[in-house]
């Protein structure tokens, strides 16, 4: 195996001075997850400096160290740089420099990830495909994506995220992506944004790290598009790819049948009909999917090869992915959401639990945990969920939280559970009403610690995945 990074390369790239030769396999910025022969970059952030885990990552295998000051006693190569952030973004930036990959970036209020995924797993089955890990997606973890990409990569998707502008800004110019996937703009974040429209606008930045000859690719659905073309127009994009359901999207939807635990879809990719089974269930991921061939497209991947592979998609942890779980007197089906969770992601994963179907005698059950970052409007979006959990036919939901109480004041009281102040409150009272035959969803922002729930009911046998 090549290695990923020599001393030489790097001392070069981030004008930093080795204390020895080095080559390293990866890139580590937590000696806690390091692999041997990583380098380790010891960034210093708000409440830690990693420069006291030199140590422990060179024990562990570290193959060197970046640091911005001299290490006494070091058993391994330093490579010593001014400033450990600034080395990092230097590093990504030389690996996205010796590359020919095709790069697409992914932003957007909710479904980032997952459509990041799906195209990893799109592009893997079209040539050496690199991409951000989990939600690496800050302005630590889009750096160390961009440094971890080997030089041979062909296809690279890296995922941007925000809560505040200009934060984009900074990532895509370090990213420099060939295609810009925008998913949808939904008002997430509203606590640090003035309007929706702000939000859009702060998103529409990843086009300040594109060139002429970059694609865009859009929700025509979304109210906000127009918006949207209109900043990557003036930032001198090219070319415009918009999906959506809207017949006039060069990629949009002709059919889609949504089923319990998948869907069967038939869209146009420009003019081209392209029928495939898409293995996660609901709508949302059925827009995804359009996004993903769209930006396939763009990238000038094959939309075939691409399409085949939504139907073996698998669902991540905290986004969607399924597990029986026991009960008393049998099994319930744990859809664990826990990840995070807007207004809109929180409609999508209602509607998937409506889609559910409970074995004989059980129930659709939610357990839903605040959503952050909403600001003066948390009261009311949360007590707007009401209304989608009626529809999608949920028989008890129990939530969490301060924000949460709205909604739980909202329901009728046949459908209250339970609330709880804090999710370690709710996970026992919760795992104490399940039974056999039940469906139950949990869902909150990551800050939310819905996760808890979700490791109280894991606790008990755990039988074959859905």
């Amino acid at each position: 195996m090549s290695a990923l990074w020599i001393a030489a390369e790097a001392g070069a790239a981030t004008g930093g001075t080795n204390t020895d030769a080095w080559s390293a396999q990866g890139v580590s910025i937590d000696s806690r997850s390091l692999l041997p022969g990583d380098l380790f970059v010891a960034l210093k952030g708000p409440k830690y400096d990693a420069h006291e885990f030199v140590a422990a990552a060179i024990n562990k295998g570290a193959a060197a160290a970046m640091v911005a000051k001299a290490m006494t006693g070091a058993a391994k190569p330093l490579l010593v740089v001014a400033d450990t952030q600034t080395g990092l973004e230097d590093l990504g930036r030389a690996a996205r420099a010796r590359t020919a990959a095709k790069i697409v970036g992914v932003t957007g209020s909710v479904g980032k990830t997952g459509t990041k995924e799906a195209l990893r797993y799109a592009f893997e089955r079209q040539g050496p495909t690199h991409a951000s890990s989990g939600s690496l997606n800050n302005q630590w973890g889009v750096p160390l994506s961009l440094a971890r990409m080997p030089r041979e990569t062909a296809y690279g998707v890296f995922e941007m995220g925000m809560n505040h502008p200009g934060e984009i800004d900074a990532l895509t110019r370090l990213v420099r992506p060939d295609v810009a996937v925008i998913t949808t703009i939904e008002p997430a974040h509203l606590g640090f944004f003035p309007s929706v429209e702000a939000i859009a606008d702060a998103k529409a930045e990843i086009f300040n790290g594109m060139d002429a000859r970059g694609c865009a690719v859009l929700n025509r659905d979304n109210p906000y598009f127009d918006r949207l073309a209109a900043h990557a127009k003036a930032a001198g994009i090219g070319r415009i790819i918009d999906f959506g359901a809207h017949t006039g999207a060069a990629v949009h939807l002709i059919d889609c049948h949504l089923h319990a635990s998948a869907s069967a879809v038939t869209a146009s990719v420009l003019g081209e009909i392209v029928d495939y089974c898409l293995a996660l269930p609901g709508r949302h991921w059925v827009m995804n999917s359009l996004a993903v061939l769209a930006a396939v497209h763009a990238a000038g991947g094959d939309i075939g090869t691409a399409a085949a592979a939504m139907a073996t998609l698998e669902p991540m942890a905290g986004r969607g992915l399924r597990r029986k779980i026991a009960v008393g007197g049998g099994d319930a089906l744990l859809i664990d959401e826990s990840y995070n969770a807007s207004p809109a992601s929180m409609r999508a994963a209602i509607a998937v639990l409506g889609s559910a179907r409970p074995e004989s005698g059980g129930r659709r059950i939610a357990v839903l945990g605040d959503m952050l970052e909403l600001g003066a409007n948390a009261a009311r979006l949360h007590a707007e969920l009401a209304e989608p959990l009626r529809d999608a036919g949920v028989d008890l939901i129990f939530t969490v939280g301060e924000a949460m109480r709205a909604l739980y004041d909202a329901l009728p009281a046949r459908r209250r559970g339970a609330h709880a102040a804090t999710a370690a409150e709710m996970a026992e009272t919760v795992a104490h009403r399940l039974r056999n035959g039940d469906v139950v969803m949990v869902k909150g922002s990551y800050g939310s610690r819905m996760r808890d729930v979700i490791a109280r009911l894991s606790t008990a046998r755990e039988t074959a995945r859905h």
